[in-house]
């Protein structure tokens, strides 16, 4: 499973090896405990990726092979497209801008999402 983080200073994706439903209980028990109000509604998240980046073949080939609407990649311009991915908003509420999305799909997909992530947030590191 694959838990991307929003926060006001940005976004971290990270594997997780819970499963996504034991993970949304954890997280509604933290909340009911907490007395905190938590909002859990499916969605789609999506982050931008560069059109050139390692990787990026790679998964357009899984993605055909698997045959799944779960995941999208969409052109955006000549230098960017956009991962889109559908899986369930945790956040405070429906308006909030911080907050949790989790999604699942094969480990393969999972892998390959995980690394264009992780290699394009390397590489923007040694620009800045």
């Amino acid at each position: 499973m694959l838990k991307l983080t929003y926060t006001d200073a940005g976004l971290h994706l990270e594997r997780v090896a819970a499963p996504l439903e034991i993970l949304v209980a954890q997280r509604v028990l933290l909340a009911m405990r907490a007395g905190q109000t938590l909002y859990v509604e499916p969605g789609k998240a999506s982050f931008l990726l560069p059109e050139q980046a390692t990787g990026l073949a790679h998964l357009a080939t899984a993605l055909r092979w698997e045959n799944t609407s779960a995941i999208a990649i969409t052109p955006v311009d000549d230098e960017f497209v956009e991962l889109s991915v559908e899986g369930s908003w945790l956040a405070e509420s429906a308006a909030a801008h911080e907050g949790m999305f989790l999604t699942a799909f094969s480990e393969r997909a999972e892998f390959f999402v995980y690394k264009l992530w992780q290699t394009t947030q390397l590489q923007a590191s040694k620009v800045t």
